[in-house]
């Protein structure tokens, strides 16, 4: 844990409110541990001589819960372990954290019924100052808040004593009531709906208070710093932000707290992807205070990209319960960037690598898998697959010839004898697994699982994927920084092999293979997906937009709507775009709409 204090030291600054900002990496459904975790927070902020303390939207119970909040107990034992910590822990200190509630508030006596709130409570000294409802409920990409909880209706503004001067009134706020989905172009699903940060201004808010737990989007932290700006100055007011930081299943949380002043400048920031208290003092009589350097901005898009992803895996391991990871090395480029990433969240003695040469796998993808372990000092270990292939060929080939299914003068090897290479890699490191426990990360990136370019119960055997939300060309970029910035980022040495860089991709399933020979080149490939999956583009606006062969449009678009049944099948992917391959894209499998071509 970070703790960050800034102050603005002035012989003519009053300093009225010390304000902390507890970004936290809660566990979901672990209540007990959550609300531990917030004591602690507190305690720190406390010591630090804070007057308040903001952790994140659902801190008590993790977000998001799903449907565990319909499950029996859980919003008895949200409202007791809450009531416990505001009435325990917050001698002295105004403390103020998300917590499931029964709609009305706090004191509703049937904790089990249907109508639940997504809801703030504020105490001090023991006692629930207030309490505050969340009244815009995200329900588009991975967000179903409808779904579970009932929409507030009223303005919420507290009075914070402070120990410079004179209580300060803080108008509260959740996550979306200050985005409105303007950060995730949904803005228009609020026309009809009332802003909710002018009621708060109207009851005398000097500073809004805005509790989230926002999900890491690659680029979406540049935009929200915007909103929060555009808010501050419109209304003359400070905001302060304080966002989870974790990953939970296919989420992940960047943190980033931000305090903005009046005039819309960033004067405090918290670090990105680990938990921290940002402990600082406001002006407010009318000082300008000096402005911070936002690692939003100045934090690379890759470096962001990797923290994100290491942080996912960690997360997912530790909260899963595993230990250890086992990665299939090939000695590509998808492979190299998986171990790597692993081995950054978990250390070198807990990855093993597994090369698995087949009969059509070239000398260089051998040595690079070892080159790879040794750069990362993790352990790699060969099993050839040519003998369970064989055995499979020996007792598949006989049933082949009595179904009469074999042609005259088929190529061999044809795409069953692919997808047996495939298979028999994925039943070695399912093995593998269940022997040792650890878990099988698998590494396809997210142009092959677009398009469908990976093997049913062979490549995409695993727990986790960590690419499947990274394109190819994100991939190599990737790889590059980690060399690149090798040092940032943990490693000792530069930790991809220049030749998993530079050498043709290719599966290696039969001879002389490459990537292309199926795929338009990846440049081409994933601009598609991005226009079609992520920018809802029509296969005719793409060729009219991009300029890219119609025929390689409507063929990649083809694929993109077969493979869904793949990758409804698939292991639980780590999100970091807008429209990722999960939770927040809900695609019919058997369906046969076709989208116009011209």
């Amino acid at each position: 844990m970070t703790t960050c204090l800034r102050a603005f030291p002035s012989s003519r600054i009053i300093l009225p409110m010390r304000l902390a900002l507890a970004q936290i990496n809660p566990t979901v459904g672990d209540i007990p541990g959550n609300a531990q975790r917030i004591a602690d927070f507190i305690e720190q902020a406390r010591a630090a001589s804070a007057d308040a303390i903001v952790l994140p939207e659902l801190a008590l119970c993790g977000y998001p819960p799903k449907d565990l909040l319909l499950a029996g107990g859980f919003m008895r034992a949200c409202i007791d372990a809450a009531r416990q910590l505001g009435e325990k822990h917050t001698r002295g200190i105004t403390a103020i954290f998300g917590c499931p509630l029964p709609a009305g508030g706090p004191g509703q006596s049937d904790a089990g019924g249907t109508r639940i709130a997504n809801s703030l409570l504020a105490y001090r000294d023991g006692r629930l100052l207030d309490y505050y409802d969340k009244r815009l409920l995200p329900t588009y990409d991975v967000f179903d808040e409808h779904r579970y909880f009932t929409p507030g209706d009223r303005a919420v503004v507290i009075d914070i004593p402070t120990r410079a001067g004179p209580a300060i009134r803080a108008g509260l706020s959740i996550c979306e009531d200050l985005w409105k989905g303007k950060d995730a172009g949904f803005a228009h699903r609020y026309n009809d709906r009332d802003d909710p940060v002018p009621g708060l201004i109207t009851a005398g808010a000097q500073i809004v208070l805005n509790p989230s737990a926002s999900p890491f989007v690659l680029g979406k932290g540049r935009r929200h710093r915007e909103i929060l700006a555009s808010h501050a100055t419109r209304h003359r007011v400070f905001v302060a932000a304080v966002n989870q930081v974790g990953g939970n299943d296919d989420l992940l949380f960047d943190g980033h707290a931000a305090l903005l002043d009046p005039d819309g400048r960033l004067i405090a920031a918290g670090p990105g992807f680990r938990e921290a208290l940002t402990v600082i003092d406001l002006p407010l009589d009318g000082a300008r205070a000096g402005e911070s350097p936002d690692p939003v901005a100045t934090t690379p898009a890759e470096h962001q990209l990797f923290e994100a992803l290491v942080m996912g895996v960690r997360d997912y391991c530790r909260k899963t319960g595993f230990k250890s990871a086992i990665i299939g090395l090939s000695g590509g480029i998808d492979s190299a960037v998986t171990a790597a990433i692993a081995v950054a969240a978990l250390g070198s003695d807990n990855v093993l690598g597994v090369a698995m040469p087949g009969h059509y796998s070239s000398e260089h993808s051998r040595s690079d898998a070892y080159d790879l372990a040794r750069r990362l000092g993790m352990r790699c270990i060969t099993i050839p697959i040519d003998p369970p292939v064989d055995g499979f060929r020996e007792v598949l080939d006989p049933a082949f010839d009595s179904m009469e299914k074999r042609r005259l003068g088929v190529q061999l090897p044809d795409l069953t004898e692919e997808n047996l290479q495939s298979r028999a890699r994925g039943t070695i490191l399912m093995g593998l697994s269940n022997r040792t426990g650890a878990i099988v990360l698998t590494t396809g990136n997210k142009s092959e699982l677009a398009v469908g370019y990976c093997t049913l119960y062979g490549d995409m055997n695993g727990g986790l994927a960590v690419l499947s939300d990274v394109t190819k060309q994100l991939v190599y970029a990737l790889a590059r920084h980690m060399n690149t910035a090798h040092r940032d980022c943990g490693f000792a040495v530069q930790p991809i092999p220049e030749s998993s860089i530079t050498k043709p991709p290719s599966a290696e399933l039969r001879p002389d293979q490459k990537d292309q020979d199926s795929l338009p080149p990846y440049d081409e490939l994933d601009r598609i997906i991005a226009m079609y999956v992520e920018g809802h583009r029509t296969p005719a606006e793409i060729i009219r937009e991009a300029g890219l062969d119609p025929a390689v449009v409507a063929k990649v678009v083809r694929l993109i709507d077969l493979s869904e049944y793949k990758r409804r099948q698939a292991a639980t992917g780590l999100k970091v775009t807008s429209v990722a391959f999960g939770t927040g894209r809900r695609f019919p499998i058997a369906q046969r709409f076709s989208p116009p071509m011209g």
